[in-house]
């Protein structure tokens, strides 16, 4: 609430605005300044004196809502992103649902990467796999889908095309099943596992039912409690009945959701 006759700044905005939009504030105190600066670009741009005018500019169009709520997306992405995420799914995770899927009779493992911004994490999970998972001749095929709100990150995705700095953090041992000698664009054997679509995970979920399940440093982080419940619900409703929901490193779910069990530094929720 803004006292009466305060500046009114754009960080009242935010506050004022996020919960409309389904936000947590609170979860942005680490790039608040990032969004800030996105969203006085964009008042400068509408020609509008600050941040009061813009409230009274989105209180009348509903466009410019979207508008916000992309400014507000943190796509803050990158290969082998907390590594003991990867460590994990290489040596326990992703064998463990290729002995279910062969115990089961079935030639698939599929993954859900939700909220894959420009495609680091599919990409890394994929390199994850052929690593470790499918070096049984028998061993089940990988497919991922990678879903993200944002129709631009997913173009980007689609190009498959890395810098050094983005992959750097990948294993020197990893990097010749992610990329030919001197290339930065990912290698089929990889890509071909991967498909991105356009998709909130706050309106729908991919068709079927997954094995891992990945939704870190979003949902958990910066949505509000009523849309952490409803994606959380949604996450673990795509699961097979053996598997895994993985969330961010200090992430928590909400206490709806059961059958949880804690294996640091990430959360698992198993389906019913």
């Amino acid at each position: 609430m803004v006292v009466s006759g305060a500046r009114f700044e754009t960080a009242d905005l935010l506050r004022w605005a996020m919960p409309r939009l389904g936000l947590d504030p609170r979860g942005f105190r680490n790039v608040r300044g990032t969004v800030i600066r996105r969203v006085r670009r964009r008042i400068a741009e509408l020609g509008l004196e600050g941040p009061e005018a813009y409230r009274a500019r989105l209180e009348g169009d509903a466009e410019e809502w979207a508008r916000l709520a992309a400014m507000c997306r943190i796509p803050i992405s990158r290969w082998w992103r907390d590594a003991s995420v990867y460590r994990l799914l290489e040596e326990e995770l992703l064998p463990e649902q290729a002995a279910h899927a062969s115990a089961d009779g079935r030639d698939v493992v599929r993954v859900w990467s939700a909220g894959c911004a420009s495609g680091e994490e599919p990409c890394s999970v994929a390199v994850a796999w052929a690593a470790r998972a499918a070096r049984r001749a028998t061993a089940p095929r990988l497919e991922i889908v990678a879903t993200d709100a944002d129709p631009q990150a997913i173009a980007r995705a689609k190009e498959l095309a890395y810098t050094e700095s983005s992959a750097s953090e990948l294993p020197r041992e990893h990097a010749p099943l992610a990329f030919a000698p001197g290339a930065r664009r990912v290698r089929p054997e990889i890509s071909g596992r991967i498909t991105f679509v356009v998709e909130d995970l706050r309106v729908a979920s991919p068709v079927g039912r997954f094995d891992v399940v990945l939704c870190r440093n979003l949902a958990f982080t910066y949505f509000d409690e009523a849309s952490r419940r409803e994606v959380a619900a949604r996450l673990v409703a795509s699961l097979a009945p053996t598997g895994l929901l993985v969330v961010g490193r200090g992430e928590t779910l909400p206490d709806e959701v059961t059958e949880m069990r804690l294996r640091a530094p990430l959360v698992y929720a198993r389906a019913r």
